[in-house]
């Protein structure tokens, strides 16, 4: 039987007592309750009157519709749309919940830059207020108690930190007596030893050079910003530093063949690297963004920026360690160099040739450390005497920028390196006593290197050649050429290791390159 309302077999049938009609009872209940009348006869019913009828599970019959093949088409049709519609709503909101969520993932990230931006410039505010207190402490100590009001530039007050000198720029407090005394000390310690000195019995020999090939290569840097501009090597451990175009430094454990750490944080390529040889923790890089960082490692073997040097005005082209393992020297495009003091960050002295406009591209300290060598973007090499920071020499004839320089450990030779080759100096006559030309016309002289006992030289250019020291009036044979296996036809650097048993060398790709004699090499190659 079906509902006197809808037509349809009732889920739930109940009766009417007054007029025996049957009711699906959700729908007489709304009846009733809206209008407390039958809804067939019109008489006055209340739910007293709704007697509900027992009965069996109700299959409900198959609709007219469903009873041929073009009404169940039409059927699935309208569930089809119905789908769609469905399907389509969910996908709108699907999309207002992405856009939500990538908004609210940009303002995190936002707020994340902000927070490390902030933090940075809070450690560089303490960095330079602790600067300022070490370089206010001899100030005061020289003229007692003294208050000192602050100087006045360009109608503003300044700071101690940045008090202008009669020049314009920055006053430095200068390298003090004690210093001095410290470096000329040093001096007269390593050439008393350089008298006694001997060749070790377990440098590499001449014979084993002529057989170096290349035994192992590890992908150190970037593939996207390849090229390795700068190497280093810390001979106790044989810890390898490498600078690279990628605006990473990478210090790397060659025995064990792995990463010890990635040093991030300039924003422009890393063009010089150093590590400080009597405590590989130690490490300082100078970079085309105009800084220099000291990095300070850590027992995990992460390495910490320890300072960020902002005295030059142009891109930092090269650092070198004095021989005291507690002062360094940096060299930039800016026409100046730096003298810093390693422990605290504090730049000494900012040194400024007043005879030409030209910047420094290289920078080298002599073997004692009372003498400083510096290469210019005009061809020049100048020689400094560190105690007065004067400038005592100049050799000229090179052609282009002066990329590279090394004093042998004799301390008599200087090699140095630029587009036209390499050139060798005698620092005893001030004079060129030997040239060798680029290999390729078009490829400049990158980098040279004299190993640590003062017995060969490296030279990177179009591929590495190697030769055997020896005196101003003996030939200096040719040992060794070694093919740049970067594909890119320009090796940028390259550095003996521990008794020249290994030469590493860095290219224009993001490799660095062991060459050395075929299965001396226990680390495995990556």
């Amino acid at each position: 039987m079906n509902c006197s309302i809808s037509g349809e077999v009732p889920e739930e049938p109940v009766v009417s007592k007054q007029s025996g009609l049957l009711f699906e009872k959700r729908l007489i209940e709304r009846h009733v309750s809206d209008y407390g009348k039958c809804p067939v006869t019109g008489e006055p019913l209340t739910m007293d009157d709704i007697v509900p009828v027992k009965a069996g599970k109700i299959v409900k019959p198959r609709p007219v519709q469903g009873a041929s093949i073009p009404g169940m088409i039409g059927m699935f049709q309208i569930e089809w749309d119905s789908l769609m519609l469905s399907n389509f709503t969910l996908e709108q909101q699907l999309h207002t919940a992405r856009q939500e969520l990538s908004h609210a993932l940009y303002q995190h990230d936002a707020a994340c830059r902000v927070i490390a931006r902030l933090k940075k410039e809070r450690d560089e505010a303490r960095s330079l207020l602790a600067q300022a207190d070490e370089r206010l402490r001899p100030m005061l100590g020289a003229t007692g108690n003294a208050v000192h009001q602050p100087a006045l530039s360009n109608g503003k007050r300044v700071s101690e930190e940045e008090t202008l000198g009669p020049d314009g720029k920055k006053a430095r407090m200068g390298i003090s007596a004690d210093t001095i005394a410290e470096l000329t000390d040093c001096n007269l310690e390593l050439s008393q030893q350089r008298k006694k000195r001997t060749i070790p019995s377990t440098l590499a020999s001449i014979e084993d050079l002529e057989r170096y090939t290349q035994i192992s290569s590890y992908p150190l840097h970037k593939t996207n910003k390849p090229g390795i501009l700068s190497v280093d090597i810390q001979y106790s451990k044989d810890i390898i530093a490498t600078g690279g175009i990628d605006t990473n430094a990478v210090v790397f454990d060659r025995p064990s063949g792995q990463i010890v750490s990635t040093l991030s944080g300039h924003s422009k390529k890393v063009t010089s690297i150093k590590i400080v040889p009597q405590d590989e923790s130690l490490v300082i890089t100078g970079s085309a963004d105009k800084t220099v960082r000291l990095w300070q490692g850590s027992d995990d073997g992460n390495y910490d920026c320890r300072h960020v040097l902002k005295d030059h005005t142009a891109e930092v082209q090269a650092v070198t360690v004095h021989a005291t393992n507690k002062y360094f020297v940096t060299a930039s495009l800016d026409n100046s160099w730096c003298f810093y003091d390693l422990s605290s960050g504090l730049c000494l002295t900012q040194v400024t040739d007043s005879s030409g406009s030209e910047g420094y591209t290289s920078a080298a300290f002599h073997p004692d450390g009372l003498i400083l060598g510096t290469g210019t973007t005009d061809a020049l090499v100048k020689i400094w005497d560190v105690k007065t920071q004067t400038n005592v020499a100049k050799f000229d004839g090179h052609t282009g920028p002066v990329t590279a320089m090394s004093f042998s450990e004799n301390g008599y030779f200087l090699a140095t390196a630029a587009h036209d080759g390499v050139k060798l100096w005698d620092l005893r006559k001030l004079k060129n006593f030997r040239s060798f030309a680029s290999p390729d016309p078009d490829t400049p002289t990158n980098y040279v290197d004299f190993d640590h006992s003062g017995s060969y030289l490296a030279v990177a250019s179009s591929d590495i050649r190697v030769y055997q020291v020896a005196s101003v009036k003996l030939e200096w044979n040719l040992i060794k050429t070694l093919p740049d296996l970067s594909g890119t036809g320009k090796a940028t650097c390259a550095k003996f290791g521990p008794d020249a048993k290994y030469i590493a060398v860095g290219s224009s790709d993001r490799n660095l390159r062991i060459f050395g004699l075929p299965g001396s090499d226990g680390a495995p190659e990556s």
